[in-house]
């Protein structure tokens, strides 16, 4: 009688099933999965939707030192509170914001977010739940500052999501080149195309390939 695997918390899907899946559907992953070891990623626990985007509205452009730095002084604006509510952040004047380190563009897509979650355009954690991802990114990228890859990285690093292909993001792209060993970056097309027979666990194929840079 054959074992289930215990799925790890916070992921939507088996990843030693996942891993088989890729190994069979595609020969340069077999490869690379075998190189590579393990799948660890674990989803960071998400209280809610809106802290998650604005941790990720705080560190775009940052190093994540910089960015930790900064998130801490808005924080504590609001101490005793863990993390501000969208409430507190309307309620707190922008100069504010910007004298914890803000940028004004920062400073606008925070408030933005706060709006939109207080309008219900943010869904709660509970209603994501029950989204598919293509609905979850046009609704969350309605945010000022909020494009498709932080929808698709909240996706997979907060949500466990199995079947994300950031195309966009260029350590995906470069992992591709090496492992395909195509001249130059791959055309996102051309990406999705050959990641047809990944489905459903292209986000586990993308890992991978943000790996493939490290070995």
């Amino acid at each position: 009688m054959a074992t289930r695997t215990k799925r790890p918390r916070g992921l939507d899907y088996d990843p030693e099933l996942a891993c088989r899946h890729l190994r069979g559907a595609e020969p340069r992953l077999d490869e690379l999965i075998g190189r590579a070891g393990a799948f660890t990623l674990r989803p960071v626990h998400t209280q809610s939707l809106f802290a998650a985007l604005a941790e990720s509205i705080v560190h775009q452009q940052l190093s994540g030192s910089a960015a930790a730095t900064i998130l801490g002084r808005v924080v504590a604006l609001f101490h005793p509170k863990r993390f501000p509510g969208p409430g507190d952040i309307l309620e707190t004047p922008p100069e504010r914001l910007r004298g914890a380190g803000l940028s004004t563009a920062k400073t606008a897509a925070l408030r933005d977010l706060a709006a939109r979650t207080l309008d219900g355009t943010v869904p709660s954690i509970s209603l994501v739940r029950r989204m598919d991802d293509d609905a979850l990114i046009e609704r969350l990228t309605a945010v000022r500052g909020i494009g498709r890859w932080t929808v698709e990285m909240l996706l997979m690093f907060r949500l466990g999501r199995p079947d994300v292909l950031p195309v966009g993001d260029l350590g995906v792209r470069k992992g591709y080149a090496r492992t395909f060993r195509t001249r130059g970056l791959p055309a996102p097309e051309a990406m999705r195309r050959r990641a047809e027979r990944w489905r459903p666990y292209r986000s586990v194929a993308s890992w991978y390939l943000w790996r493939a840079l490290e070995l």
